[in-house]
């Protein structure tokens, strides 16, 4: 039986692996049926996490030492999918792919979520090139220039918000002419002067070159009218897909308590609301979505897991 079984191996599972391992759990495995590294791994620069300095290396290079420190400690990887987790008594069962069960004490969850694309033009041929979904970690490059934001929640305009004292103009483009956002975010917003609002329109394309993007196609679609706008980035906001599968019995109820949007509910320590399970990084509620924020939560985790396998020894 193992004392740990991460899910996952983005950077909130490496470093609970890490945390884990080092803090003396003898059986800990990490489930990631592909590379680990997790989202991070498809950045082609990375210059907000904290003493990483080197910006000609990639996320993949990034998190290749994560990988050789983490396993160096004795962290397992088991290149499997898991299907399910569930608990009888006090013991956690892992249903992998093959259909094998691995039973654990624990388990912390980091399956992560992946921002939804809105299905435009292009899209996938700029994503990474002009095309981004985090304004906290690309907002930086597009200094005193302009940019688009697609969407109308309270992510797109805080985000227009973040970009508005970084570019030198942030269009919003929002299908509707009205914003799902809260009353005082929308009105902080439209007190910007460099924030520009093209409502009930919608991204129809990006277009580019192989050095990026360098401007987006826009469509009224009340109007059917189109105008260019001459940017050289998108930040797309039209919310996430959270990776909660795994916690779902076979009735296709949830094991813990979560939103509505499906985010893992859970407490400072990470602890949800079943015993000895965890969740860590962007599939928990309120995750910030960064790097060092999903590391502060794996780390966060595994020192919970030690003292739970220590108090129920």
């Amino acid at each position: 039986m193992l004392d740990c079984a991460i899910i996952g191996g983005g950077p909130a599972g490496l470093t609970a692996g890490l945390y884990a391992t080092r803090g003396g759990l003898k059986s800990v495995v990490m489930f990631e049926s592909g590379m680990p590294g997790g989202q991070i791994t498809q950045s082609s620069e990375i210059e907000n996490y904290p003493g990483f300095f080197d910006h000609t290396k990639t996320g993949m290079d990034f998190m290749d030492t994560w990988q050789k420190q983490c396993f160096s400690f004795g962290l397992k990887h088991e290149m499997k999918s898991v299907q399910k987790v569930s608990k009888k008594d006090n013991i956690f069962e892992i249903l992998l792919e093959d259909g094998s069960v691995v039973e654990a004490k624990t388990v912390i969850v980091c399956t992560g979520s992946v921002p939804k694309r809105a299905g435009f033009k292009g899209e996938d041929e700029f994503f990474g090139k002009g095309v981004s979904t985090c304004a906290t970690c690309d907002g930086f490059f597009y200094k005193n220039k302009p940019v688009t934001v697609l969407g109308g929640g309270d992510t797109a305009l805080e985000e227009a918000l973040y970009l508005s004292n970084i570019a030198s103009d942030v269009y919003v483009v929002h299908r509707r002419d009205t914003f799902k956002s809260a009353p005082s975010t929308v009105q902080r917003a439209k007190q910007k002067s460099n924030i520009h609002f093209i409502l009930d329109s919608v991204v129809e394309e990006v277009q580019g070159d192989m050095m990026g993007v360098s401007s987006v196609v826009v469509k009224n679609i009340k109007t059917n009218e189109t105008q260019t706008l001459q940017t050289p980035g998108i930040f797309v906001f039209v919310g996430h897909n959270v990776n909660n599968s795994v916690l779902k019995d076979d009735n296709g109820d949830f094991i813990c308590e979560v939103t509505p949007w499906g985010q893992v509910v859970v407490d400072l320590s990470m602890r949800t609301s079943l015993e000895g399970l965890y969740a860590a990084g962007d599939l928990r509620v309120d995750a910030p979505k960064q790097v060092v924020c999903a590391a502060g939560d794996g780390a966060t985790s595994a020192l919970q897991v030690i003292s739970y396998i220590q108090e129920n020894a």
